[in-house]
């Protein structure tokens, strides 16, 4: 099961040539998908030859290929992770027994509508993200946002073999329904938030995938420790791919921080008006950018108290971070949790049962995993001698859904007055001034080598190549 059929008009690891029926349904999909990747796939470059990476097994030493590829033929399809035979189920309420390999009746609906949740963010990532290759800051960047938008792609295939597998024509109909939704469209929109904002600019690309696709890494290792084992098997190697984007924004951060640091040395000053005149990209303008992008990313884990996501833990279907090396019963009966709330203007604790606060303890993995991050890029100023630290602004700030939804907080975590937050809200989000001038900044750079001058040079090229590699064959 390791190695993937690429003899197929669908690539798999999952015998698909054995159901015919099912064969026959996703190659009806297939021309669909592919309709929809011409329309809202990357603007402009369908005859571009990409320097992807393709995965060839699911080993998870030696899994991948690469070489010159046209996108639209990019061989999308479907991939699992061995099974175990032997899997049990290792939370909630069937603890012990063994790992569905089919949905069970009881929990047929909410299965559904967490494959559908998560398929859903995967095309709308490529939809905000369409008119991005136009103003690529280098080659390099462009191909690394290619790989992004084409494992995106597989990712939706990997959802949607499962809703074609186990869910029969709901599950056609939800597949359809995947392709037809548009980020940001004010009548057919994406499922979640933060997948119908727009990402204008490589700074909100780089914050996306560092902030955004690190949503996706807990999300999936929550789901990877689920008891229907095909999903578990599917988001497990899905993780394998999200690295890479991860490392496209915090890399890409790194770098558009080094930049400047070397700017701020060179002209010896930290003033934004003479930073911004130089063209690079003011720290304080940084720092904003990661308050929207953190706040906006932390309310995709949802409602800080949520029957649901007690139901789906108790029930198997989705897991904590890391459910196997935590030491408790793995079924929370009687076990509490501390939230934050809202009282007379303060924020204050209050303990609640964990079972109903399961999003609190994804987002609070999820903080601490984002903060690791944040320190590196501090470790960047610290080397170049600039005293500015960035930090990520408190869980309550900005937030639009759940106990702190309206509440208005300071990214140093004070409740604070509506004539407040009017008066410092241009210090704490992206004004529009910010995003014109960063908008201003960018233009594709086309030359192998060459970067923008907003951004420093990665140390290193992809798959051992030098960076003046052509990475993208503009044909």
């Amino acid at each position: 099961m390791a190695s993937i059929n690429y003899s197929e008009k669908i690539p798999n690891n999952v015998n698909l040539s054995d159901d015919r029926t099912l064969q026959r349904a996703l190659e009806q999909w297939q021309p669909n998908f592919l309709s929809w990747w011409g329309d809202m796939g990357p603007e402009g470059s369908h005859g571009f030859d990409v320097y992807l990476r393709t995965a060839v097994s699911v080993d998870p030493s030696g899994w991948a290929h690469f070489d010159h590829v046209k996108m639209p033929d990019y061989r999308w399809g479907i991939f699992l992770t061995p099974g175990d035979a032997d899997r049990k189920i290792h939370f909630g309420e069937h603890k012990g027994e063994a790992a569905w390999q089919d949905v069970p009746g009881e929990h047929r609906a909410n299965l559904r509508r967490i494959i559908v949740t998560q398929g859903d963010t995967e095309p709308a990532s490529v939809e905000q993200q369409r008119h991005l290759g136009l103003t690529a800051p280098s080659m390099y960047d462009l191909r690394n946002l290619f790989q992004v938008n084409v494992e995106e792609g597989r990712h939706l295939w990997a959802m949607v073999y499962l809703l074609h597998r186990y869910f029969g024509r709901d599950g056609r109909e939800e597949a359809e329904a995947l392709l037809g939704r548009r980020s940001g469209d004010e009548d057919n929109p994406r499922i979640l938030g933060a997948f119908n904002e727009k990402t204008p600019d490589w700074l909100a690309f780089y914050m996306f995938t560092y902030f955004t696709d690190r949503d996706g890494k807990f999300q999936l290792s929550a789901l990877a420790e689920s008891g229907f084992d095909p999903l578990a098997r599917t988001t497990k190697f899905m993780l394998t791919e999200e690295a890479h984007h991860m490392f496209v924004g915090e890399s890409g951060v790194s770098r558009v921080i080094a930049r400047t640091a070397q700017v701020m040395n060179e002209l010896k000053t930290d003033d934004v008006a003479k930073l911004r005149a130089a063209g690079v990209i003011d720290l304080p303008t940084i720092q904003r950018y990661v308050n929207f992008h953190y706040s906006v990313t932390i309310d995709l884990f949802g409602a800080d108290q949520s029957s649901n996501a007690a139901i789906f833990y108790s029930s198997g279907l989705k897991g904590r971070y890391e459910e196997s090396k935590r030491d408790d019963d793995h079924q929370l009966n009687g076990q509490m949790y501390r939230l934050l709330d809202v009282d007379n203007g303060r924020l204050v604790e209050r303990e609640v049962p964990m079972l109903n606060a399961m999003n609190e303890v994804l987002r609070d993995d999820y903080i601490k995993d984002s903060v690791a991050g944040v320190n590196r890029w501090n470790k960047v100023l610290e080397k170049a001698g600039i005293d500015f630290r960035l930090t990520v602004p408190h869980k309550a700030f900005n937030r639009q859904i759940g106990t702190f939804a309206g509440v208005r907080v300071s990214p140093d975590g004070r409740v604070v007055s509506e004539a407040e937050w009017a008066a410092h809200e241009r210090e704490w989000l992206p004004s529009a001034e910010d995003r014109a001038y960063v908008a201003s900044l960018m233009g594709r750079v086309t030359e192998p080598g060459k970067f923008a001058n907003w951004i420093a040079p990665p140390p290193l090229g992809i798959n051992r190549q030098p960076i003046d590699f052509e990475y993208v064959r503009f044909n």
